[in-house]
């Protein structure tokens, strides 16, 4: 029987990218994109990100099939789209928070999970009330770029090492 730590330390899934959306400023519409490029410390080309090293929210991350969870705690009949819910990344096949405290690779980028991406009072205000009780630990994931690389729509999402140091406290 393995202990937990053994479990934690195993994550045998491969996800997919089903989804990239990129934002040209802030408050502008996702737009959707079928490859981007990561940048070293600087996040997702065409996106607002403010680059540094500092800065935790370089790419946002959601699970695909959070999408429907959602929208069910909504009352409505479809899922959500990912650009409703301004997420740069959406990923099918791997639980995201299986990859707390590592790095993944997706295409050619490797990134780390700096936290867990929380829903917003401007969610509420876009999408209608009760967004934000439907969003709470379905929100997703945020993460570094610590290698830049091209992605792309149907790329494979895997976890590689964990992170030895956490510099950010959150993840």
């Amino acid at each position: 029987m393995n202990t937990l730590p053994e479990l934690l330390a195993e994550v045998p899934q491969i996800g997919q990218v089903r989804w990239l959306g990129v934002r040209p400023q802030r408050g502008a519409p996702m737009i959707e994109v079928e490859v981007v490029e990561s940048r070293l410390q600087a996040g997702l080309t065409g996106d607002h990100s403010r680059p540094g090293p500092r800065n935790a929210r370089q790419v946002t991350l959601i699970q695909w099939e959070h999408l429907a969870v959602v929208g069910a705690l909504l009352g409505r009949d479809a899922p959500l789209q990912p650009s409703e819910l301004r997420r740069n990344i959406a990923v099918a096949g791997i639980n995201l928070f299986s990859l707390k405290g590592r790095r993944f690779r997706i295409g050619q980028a490797i990134f780390e999970t700096t936290g867990w991406c929380q829903p917003c009072a401007k969610l509420e205000a876009r999408l209608g009330k009760g967004t934000f009780q439907a969003m709470r630990g379905h929100g997703g994931i945020t993460a570094r770029v610590v290698q830049g690389g091209i992605i792309r729509q149907g790329d494979a999402v895997q976890s590689l090492e964990p992170i030895l140091a956490n510099t950010t406290g959150q993840a």
